[in-house]
Protein backbone atom coordinates (compact mmCIF):
# COMPACT_ATOMS: atom_id res chain seq x y z
CA UNK A 1 0.00 0.00 0.00
CA UNK A 2 1.01 3.76 -0.55
CA UNK A 3 2.00 5.29 2.62
CA UNK A 4 0.39 8.72 3.85
CA UNK A 5 2.13 8.82 6.89
CA UNK A 6 2.84 11.91 8.30
CA UNK A 7 0.55 13.83 5.12
CA UNK A 8 -1.97 13.95 7.80
CA UNK A 9 -2.38 15.46 11.10
CA UNK A 10 -4.21 15.21 14.36
CA UNK A 11 -7.29 16.49 14.77
CA UNK A 12 -7.06 19.31 18.09
CA UNK A 13 -9.82 18.16 20.69
CA UNK A 14 -8.51 21.26 22.85
CA UNK A 15 -10.15 20.93 25.97
CA UNK A 16 -12.57 17.78 25.07
CA UNK A 17 -9.67 15.90 25.16
CA UNK A 18 -9.86 16.24 29.05
CA UNK A 19 -12.89 13.84 29.07
CA UNK A 20 -13.64 9.92 27.48
CA UNK A 21 -17.06 10.73 27.47
CA UNK A 22 -19.00 14.54 26.80
CA UNK A 23 -22.07 14.90 25.43
CA UNK A 24 -24.55 17.66 25.12
CA UNK A 25 -27.80 15.58 25.31
CA UNK A 26 -26.75 13.04 28.46
CA UNK A 27 -25.36 9.79 29.02
CA UNK A 28 -27.44 6.82 30.06
CA UNK A 29 -25.71 3.98 31.65
CA UNK A 30 -26.55 0.12 32.56
CA UNK A 31 -24.14 -0.65 35.55
CA UNK A 32 -22.18 -3.78 34.78
CA UNK A 33 -19.54 -1.90 32.91
CA UNK A 34 -15.98 0.15 33.58
CA UNK A 35 -15.29 3.51 32.81
CA UNK A 36 -11.75 4.99 33.06
CA UNK A 37 -11.51 8.82 32.89
CA UNK A 38 -13.81 11.71 33.29
CA UNK A 39 -17.35 11.77 31.75
CA UNK A 40 -19.69 15.29 31.74
CA UNK A 41 -22.91 16.53 29.97
CA UNK A 42 -23.20 20.62 29.02
CA UNK A 43 -25.76 22.13 28.75
CA UNK A 44 -27.86 19.43 29.94
CA UNK A 45 -28.20 18.84 33.63
CA UNK A 46 -26.61 16.63 35.76
CA UNK A 47 -29.86 14.31 36.31
CA UNK A 48 -29.47 13.47 32.35
CA UNK A 49 -26.50 11.31 33.89
CA UNK A 50 -28.35 8.38 34.95
CA UNK A 51 -27.42 4.71 36.02
CA UNK A 52 -23.76 5.72 37.61
CA UNK A 53 -25.59 6.52 41.14
CA UNK A 54 -23.38 9.60 41.88
CA UNK A 55 -21.97 10.72 44.51
CA UNK A 56 -21.38 14.34 45.06
CA UNK A 57 -17.68 15.28 46.02
CA UNK A 58 -17.43 18.04 48.97
CA UNK A 59 -16.15 20.68 46.41
CA UNK A 60 -19.57 20.63 44.71
CA UNK A 61 -17.68 21.10 41.46
CA UNK A 62 -17.85 17.47 40.57
CA UNK A 63 -18.95 14.24 41.03
CA UNK A 64 -18.09 10.48 41.75
CA UNK A 65 -19.20 6.91 41.00
CA UNK A 66 -18.01 3.10 41.48
CA UNK A 67 -18.58 2.49 37.93
CA UNK A 68 -16.19 5.69 36.75
CA UNK A 69 -12.42 5.63 37.57
CA UNK A 70 -12.49 9.71 37.07
CA UNK A 71 -15.17 12.09 37.78
CA UNK A 72 -18.29 13.47 36.49
CA UNK A 73 -19.13 16.96 35.62
CA UNK A 74 -22.10 18.99 34.86
CA UNK A 75 -22.93 22.80 34.04
CA UNK A 76 -25.32 22.82 37.24
CA UNK A 77 -22.76 22.07 39.58
CA UNK A 78 -20.24 24.44 41.51
CA UNK A 79 -18.22 27.59 39.35
CA UNK A 80 -16.34 27.54 37.38
CA UNK A 81 -16.97 23.48 36.50
CA UNK A 82 -19.85 25.17 34.04
CA UNK A 83 -17.67 27.61 32.07
CA UNK A 84 -15.12 24.92 31.26
CA UNK A 85 -18.23 22.60 30.56
CA UNK A 86 -19.20 25.01 27.86
CA UNK A 87 -15.19 25.80 25.82
CA UNK A 88 -15.15 21.93 26.30
CA UNK A 89 -18.17 21.45 24.21
CA UNK A 90 -17.54 24.31 22.23
CA UNK A 91 -13.84 22.40 21.45
CA UNK A 92 -16.07 19.21 21.05
CA UNK A 93 -17.85 20.91 17.66
CA UNK A 94 -14.58 22.42 16.65
CA UNK A 95 -13.11 19.21 16.52
CA UNK A 96 -16.30 17.74 14.53
CA UNK A 97 -16.09 20.50 12.23
CA UNK A 98 -12.34 20.43 11.50
CA UNK A 99 -12.23 16.73 11.01
CA UNK A 100 -15.24 16.75 8.78
CA UNK A 101 -13.42 19.30 6.74
CA UNK A 102 -10.66 17.68 5.78
CA UNK A 103 -9.91 17.00 2.33
CA UNK A 104 -10.19 13.14 1.50
CA UNK A 105 -6.46 11.41 0.30
CA UNK A 106 -6.25 11.36 -3.67
CA UNK A 107 -4.89 8.59 -5.49
CA UNK A 108 -6.12 5.08 -5.62
CA UNK A 109 -5.95 2.54 -2.81
CA UNK A 110 -3.49 -0.30 -3.35
CA UNK A 111 -4.12 -3.61 -1.74
CA UNK A 112 -8.47 -3.32 -2.25
CA UNK A 113 -8.83 -4.28 -5.46
CA UNK A 114 -8.75 -2.44 -8.90
CA UNK A 115 -10.02 1.42 -8.58
CA UNK A 116 -10.08 1.46 -4.90
CA UNK A 117 -10.09 4.89 -3.76
CA UNK A 118 -10.16 6.77 -0.12
CA UNK A 119 -13.59 7.66 -0.72
CA UNK A 120 -16.53 5.09 -0.09
CA UNK A 121 -13.23 2.62 0.37
CA UNK A 122 -15.04 -1.18 0.39
CA UNK A 123 -18.75 0.13 -0.09
CA UNK A 124 -18.70 1.02 3.52
CA UNK A 125 -17.64 -2.21 4.48
CA UNK A 126 -14.28 -1.97 5.86
CA UNK A 127 -14.08 -4.92 8.10
CA UNK A 128 -11.40 -7.33 6.50
CA UNK A 129 -9.30 -4.29 4.99
CA UNK A 130 -6.15 -2.80 6.77
CA UNK A 131 -6.33 0.78 6.64
CA UNK A 132 -3.09 2.88 6.68
CA UNK A 133 -2.64 6.47 7.00
CA UNK A 134 -5.23 9.35 5.67
CA UNK A 135 -8.49 10.58 5.19
CA UNK A 136 -11.43 7.97 4.17
CA UNK A 137 -14.63 9.98 2.80
CA UNK A 138 -17.79 8.39 2.95
CA UNK A 139 -21.39 9.24 2.04
CA UNK A 140 -23.18 5.92 3.29
CA UNK A 141 -22.96 3.76 6.49
CA UNK A 142 -19.70 2.57 7.26
CA UNK A 143 -20.00 -1.08 8.55
CA UNK A 144 -17.64 -3.73 10.43
CA UNK A 145 -19.79 -6.15 10.14
CA UNK A 146 -18.02 -9.14 8.12
CA UNK A 147 -14.35 -9.49 9.55
CA UNK A 148 -11.84 -7.23 12.16
CA UNK A 149 -10.27 -4.09 10.64
CA UNK A 150 -6.87 -3.28 10.88
CA UNK A 151 -5.05 -0.15 11.17
CA UNK A 152 -1.58 0.00 9.97
CA UNK A 153 0.53 2.93 11.68
CA UNK A 154 3.35 1.80 9.35
CA UNK A 155 5.67 1.95 11.61
CA UNK A 156 5.28 5.67 12.47
CA UNK A 157 3.81 6.59 16.25
CA UNK A 158 2.18 9.57 15.25
CA UNK A 159 0.59 8.43 11.99
CA UNK A 160 -2.85 9.59 11.81
CA UNK A 161 -6.08 8.29 10.38
CA UNK A 162 -9.85 9.93 9.71
CA UNK A 163 -12.84 8.48 8.75
CA UNK A 164 -15.46 10.46 7.78
CA UNK A 165 -19.24 10.00 7.10
CA UNK A 166 -21.98 12.01 6.26
CA UNK A 167 -23.92 8.51 7.63
CA UNK A 168 -23.31 5.91 10.43
CA UNK A 169 -20.75 3.85 11.61
CA UNK A 170 -22.02 -0.16 12.39
CA UNK A 171 -20.08 -2.63 14.01
CA UNK A 172 -21.24 -5.60 13.99
CA UNK A 173 -21.44 -7.95 17.53
CA UNK A 174 -17.79 -9.77 18.60
CA UNK A 175 -15.80 -7.91 15.90
CA UNK A 176 -12.72 -5.79 16.47
CA UNK A 177 -10.48 -2.94 15.32
CA UNK A 178 -7.28 -4.37 15.89
CA UNK A 179 -3.60 -1.74 15.68
CA UNK A 180 -0.81 -2.57 14.36
CA UNK A 181 2.90 -0.96 13.61
CA UNK A 182 2.73 1.88 16.09
CA UNK A 183 -0.97 2.91 15.15
CA UNK A 184 -2.52 4.60 18.30
CA UNK A 185 -6.31 4.92 19.25
CA UNK A 186 -5.82 8.11 20.18
CA UNK A 187 -4.97 9.22 16.26
CA UNK A 188 -7.97 7.67 14.66
CA UNK A 189 -10.46 10.13 14.44
CA UNK A 190 -14.31 8.97 13.32
CA UNK A 191 -16.13 11.65 12.32
CA UNK A 192 -20.19 10.35 12.12
CA UNK A 193 -22.58 12.89 11.17
CA UNK A 194 -25.56 10.24 12.31
CA UNK A 195 -24.87 7.75 14.60
CA UNK A 196 -22.50 5.21 16.33
CA UNK A 197 -23.61 1.47 17.11
CA UNK A 198 -21.37 -0.61 18.73
CA UNK A 199 -22.59 -4.48 18.74
CA UNK A 200 -22.30 -6.77 21.79
CA UNK A 201 -19.07 -7.74 22.70
CA UNK A 202 -17.10 -5.97 20.06
CA UNK A 203 -14.12 -3.93 20.45
CA UNK A 204 -13.98 -0.38 18.92
CA UNK A 205 -11.05 2.34 19.02
CA UNK A 206 -10.51 5.95 18.20
CA UNK A 207 -11.84 9.45 19.04
CA UNK A 208 -15.69 9.32 18.10
CA UNK A 209 -16.52 12.81 17.18
CA UNK A 210 -20.35 12.54 16.68
CA UNK A 211 -22.98 14.74 15.60
CA UNK A 212 -25.85 12.58 16.63
CA UNK A 213 -26.43 8.98 19.13
CA UNK A 214 -23.52 6.60 20.87
CA UNK A 215 -24.97 3.20 21.61
CA UNK A 216 -22.46 0.26 22.96
CA UNK A 217 -24.50 -2.52 23.70
CA UNK A 218 -24.06 -4.88 26.40
CA UNK A 219 -19.75 -6.11 26.60
CA UNK A 220 -18.68 -3.99 24.40
CA UNK A 221 -15.55 -2.43 24.77
CA UNK A 222 -13.62 0.70 23.51
CA UNK A 223 -10.36 2.10 24.43
CA UNK A 224 -10.61 6.33 22.98
CA UNK A 225 -13.05 8.90 23.02
CA UNK A 226 -16.58 9.64 22.61
CA UNK A 227 -17.43 13.46 21.95
CA UNK A 228 -21.29 13.29 21.13
CA UNK A 229 -23.45 16.70 20.07
CA UNK A 230 -26.69 14.30 21.41
CA UNK A 231 -26.74 11.71 24.01
CA UNK A 232 -24.52 8.36 25.25
CA UNK A 233 -26.14 5.46 25.69
CA UNK A 234 -24.02 2.42 28.01
CA UNK A 235 -25.10 -1.10 28.34
CA UNK A 236 -22.75 -2.69 30.94
CA UNK A 237 -19.74 -1.24 28.40
CA UNK A 238 -16.05 -0.78 29.41
CA UNK A 239 -14.88 2.37 28.23
CA UNK A 240 -11.18 3.45 28.68
CA UNK A 241 -9.34 7.05 27.95
CA UNK A 242 -6.56 6.11 25.27
CA UNK A 243 -3.98 8.18 27.92
CA UNK A 244 -5.19 6.92 30.77
CA UNK A 245 -2.71 6.58 33.62
CA UNK A 246 -2.57 3.16 34.94
CA UNK A 247 -3.49 4.61 38.40
CA UNK A 248 -7.12 4.96 39.69
CA UNK A 249 -6.21 7.33 42.34
CA UNK A 250 -4.06 9.79 39.68
CA UNK A 251 -6.88 9.81 37.45
CA UNK A 252 -9.76 10.54 39.82
CA UNK A 253 -9.32 13.77 40.08
CA UNK A 254 -11.17 17.47 40.02
CA UNK A 255 -11.60 19.63 36.88
CA UNK A 256 -9.33 21.59 38.41
CA UNK A 257 -6.41 19.27 38.76
CA UNK A 258 -7.22 18.87 34.86
CA UNK A 259 -4.70 20.67 32.37
CA UNK A 260 -6.66 22.73 30.18
CA UNK A 261 -6.15 24.63 27.15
Amino acid sequence: MVSVAGATTAVNLRTAGDFVILAKAGITNVPGGVITGNIGVSPIAASAMTGFDLIMDSSNEFSTSAEVTGSAYAPNYMSPTGTKLTTAVSDMLTAYNDAAARPVTSGPFEGAGAGATYTNLGAGEIGGLTLTPGVYTYTIDVRITSENVIFDGQNDPNSVFIIKTSKNVLQAAGTQVTLTGGAKAENIFWSVAQEVEIGAGAHMKGILLVATAVKFITGSNFVGRVLAATAVTLQQATVTDPTAATSSQSTRRGLRGLQLA
